[in-house]
C-alpha cells in the first residue's frame, strides 16, 4: 500500500470514529462497568483503563469476563462488545474462560467472536428469549425463532477459538423411545415433559405434542397471519444453533458447536467460507439434528473437522422445490478434506433440498465411523435442480449401519413399480450426473450399494474406481446410464450379488460381487 493510500484510509477511518466517538465512549464506559476490558491491538496483555481517545483503537481487542449466572447481563456484555467493536471499525471480541448464560447474539461485519479455551456460551432454555422472525430456509419465508447465533448480510465475520457454543437444544426436541436405551428413556420421562398416548415419544411440553395441527392451520390460512400470532407455538419453531445468511468471507475455526434444537450450523447464501478444525456434536437421537448445512453457498473449504449428528453430518443443499428453483443459487466450488463423521444419517450428503443445484464438489481423505449411511446423495421428483461434477476420493468407512454408497432419488417416496409409466421429464425432475468415486473402502455395512436413478431420468456418468466394500448384503444398481465400475469389489456375507436392472452402457472392469445385468 502506498503512503497516499494509507493516508486516505486513515483519514476515512478517523472521520468515521469522529462521527461516532460519543456513542463509542458511552459503550466503552458501560461495558467496562459490566466486567469488560478493552485492549489495544498489538498489546494484548496491556489493559486499557479509561482510554483518552477511541481513535487509539482502530483494530481493537475487546475482552469479556463472566458477569455471573444472568443471561441478561452476559448477553448485554457480549452483544455490547460485538456492537462497539464493529462501530470502532472491527477487530476481535475475546470471551474469556468461564460459562456465560446468554440469549441470541447477533454477529457483525469485521468482527471475530473469539472464545478462549474453557469458555462456554450456554444459551437459554426459555423459549420466550428467542424473538420471532420471518425465516427463509430455502422454502420461502416462514415463521421461526432467531437462532442463538445469527447474522445477515455480513462481510468478514468469524467465530474462532477453543471454546464451546451450547444451544441446549434438548429443551426443544421431541425424542422417540426407539432411539434410547430403557434406562435413558426412563430417566427422560422422569425429568418432566409429556408423552403421547402410545407412550413411545416424549415431548418437552404439551404445546410441542399437541400444537402442530393448530400451527399448520395458522400457516395455511387464506389471510396471512401476523408474526405475533405464532407466539403461542414458539416451542415448535426450533432454531438452528448458528445461522448466517448472505455473508461473505466467513471463518469458523477451532470452536465446538453442540446441542442444537434443529440443524447445528446453517450457512445460507454465503460466499468464501473457511471452516477449519471445528467440532460439531449432537446426540444420535437429536431430531433433525444435522451437523453442518451448506445451503446455496459458494467457494467453501472445510478441513480437519469432526462431526457427530442426529441427522445428516456434512450436508450440501440449495433450496426446496419451486422456491429453490426460483432462487437459482447452486452450492458450488466446495472442498471437504480430512474430516471425520461419526453418528449421523449420512457422512457427506447432497440433498434432498437441492433444487438450485449443486456442482464442483471435491471430497477427499475423509472417514466415516458408525454412520447410518456413508456417501448419501438424495432427491425426489418435484425437486428439479442439477447435481454434477462431484469428486470423492480416499474415503474410509467402518461400521456403517445402512448403505455405504447411496444414490436415492425416491427419498421419502414410493419406489416406482415395474411397468409403471414414468412421468415426463420437466423442470421438476432432478438430475444427478458426472460423479467420480475413487479409492473408497468400507469395512462393515448393512448394504454395499444402492444406486438408483429415476426411470425417466437415469443417473448419468457415474464412475466407481478402486472401491472395496464388505457388507451384509450387496445391494443394487438400477436406472443408470454410462456407469463405469473399475476394480470394484463387493463382498456380501449373505452371498448376494449386486442386482443390475436397466443399466444402459454399464461397464464392469475387473470387478467382483455383481450379478448379470437383466
Amino acid at each position: 500500500m502506498s503512503n497516499g493510500q494509507g493516508t486516505k484510509i486513515q483519514a476515512a477511518h478517523a472521520k468515521f470514529l469522529g462521527a461516532h466517538a460519543h456513542w463509542l465512549m458511552k459503550a466503552v464506559t458501560l461495558l467496562l462497568g459490566m466486567g469488560l476490558s478493552v485492549v489495544r491491538a498489538g498489546q494484548p496483555d496491556e489493559p486499557l483503563g479509561a482510554p483518552a481517545t477511541i481513535a487509539d483503537l482502530p483494530h481493537s481487542v475487546w475482552k469479556v469476563s463472566p458477569s455471573g449466572p444472568s443471561s441478561s447481563a452476559d448477553t448485554v456484555v457480549i452483544q455490547g462488545a460485538i456492537d462497539a467493536c464493529a462501530q470502532a471499525g472491527g477487530g476481535r471480541v475475546e470471551v474469556g474462560t468461564g460459562t456465560y448464560h446468554v440469549t441470541p447474539l447477533q454477529l457483525r461485519s469485521n468482527v471475530d467472536l473469539h472464545l478462549d479455551s474453557g469458555t462456554t456460551l450456554l444459551f437459554s432454555r426459555n423459549f420466550d428469549d428467542y424473538p420471532l422472525a420471518w425465516i427463509d430456509d430455502g422454502s420461502g419465508l416462514e415463521p421461526g425463532c432467531r437462532s442463538p447465533i445469527w447474522g445477515e448480510g455480513l462481510t468478514d465475520v468469524s467465530i474462532t477459538g477453543e471454546g464451546i457454543i451450547d444451544g441446549q437444544g434438548d429443551a426443544w426436541r421431541a425424542v422417540k423411545k426407539e432411539k434410547l436405551t430403557a434406562d435413558v428413556w426412563h430417566k427422560l420421562i422422569s425429568s418432566g415433559g409429556v408423552i403421547n398416548e402410545k407412550r413411545d415419544e416424549w415431548y418437552p411440553s404439551a404445546v410441542v405434542r399437541d400444537g402442530r395441527g393448530e400451527l399448520k392451520k395458522l400457516a395455511e390460512a387464506k389471510d396471512k397471519a401476523p408474526l405475533e400470532a405464532y407466539a403461542p407455538y414458539r416451542p415448535l419453531l426450533r432454531t438452528n444453533l448458528v445461522r448466517l445468511v448472505d455473508c461473505k468471507n466467513v471463518t469458523l475455526d477451532g470452536v465446538t458447536f453442540r446441542n442444537s434444537a434443529s440443524w447445528n450450523v446453517h450457512l445460507s447464501l454465503c460466499d468464501k467460507i473457511n471452516i477449519h478444525h471445528i467440532t460439531i456434536f449432537n446426540v444420535a437421537w437429536a431430531q433433525n439434528g444435522d451437523g453442518i448445512d451448506l445451503d446455496s453457498c459458494r467457494d467453501v473449504t472445510m478441513t480437519d473437522s469432526q462431526v457427530n449428528a442426529g441427522d445428516d453430518g456434512i450436508c450440501l443443499k440449495s433450496g426446496f422445490n419451486e422456491a429453490g428453483r426460483q432462487r437459482a443459487r447452486p452450492t458450488e466450488n466446495v472442498t471437504i478434506e480430512r474430516c471425520t463423521v461419526g453418528t449421523g444419517h449420512g457422512g457427506v450428503v447432497i440433498g434432498s433440498e437441492m433444487s438450485g443445484g449443486v456442482r464442483h464438489v471435491n471430497v477427499n481423505d475423509c472417514t466415516f465411523n458408525g454412520t447410518e449411511n456413508g456417501l448419501r446423495f438424495k432427491s425426489v421428483r418435484g425437486r428439479g435442480g442439477v447435481v454434477e461434477d462431484v469428486q470423492v476420493s480416499n474415503v474410509k468407512m467402518s461400521d456403517i449401519h445402512g448403505v455405504a454408497i447411496l444414490f436415492d432419488l425416491f427419498y421419502f417416496s414410493k419406489v416406482a413399480s415395474t411397468g409403471e409409466p414414468a412421468p415426463p421429464v420437466s423442470i421438476e425432475t432432478p438430475v444427478f450426473r458426472n460423479f467420480r468415486l475413487s479409492n473408497i473402502t468400507c469395512n462393515g455395512a448393512g448394504q454395499a450399494l444402492q444406486i438408483r436413478g429415476l426411470p425417466e431420468m437415469p443417473l448419468q456418468d457415474i464412475t466407481l474406481d478402486h472401491v472395496r466394500i464388505a457388507a451384509k448384503s450387496a445391494g443394487f444398481l438400477v436406472d443408470t446410464r454410462d456407469v463405469i465400475c473399475r476394480n470394484v469389489h463387493v463382498q456380501a456375507s449373505d452371498d448376494s450379488l449386486v442386482r443390475i436392472e436397466r443399466a444402459e452402457k454399464l461397464q464392469l472392469v475387473d470387478c467382483s460381487g455383481f450379478a448379470t445385468a437383466r
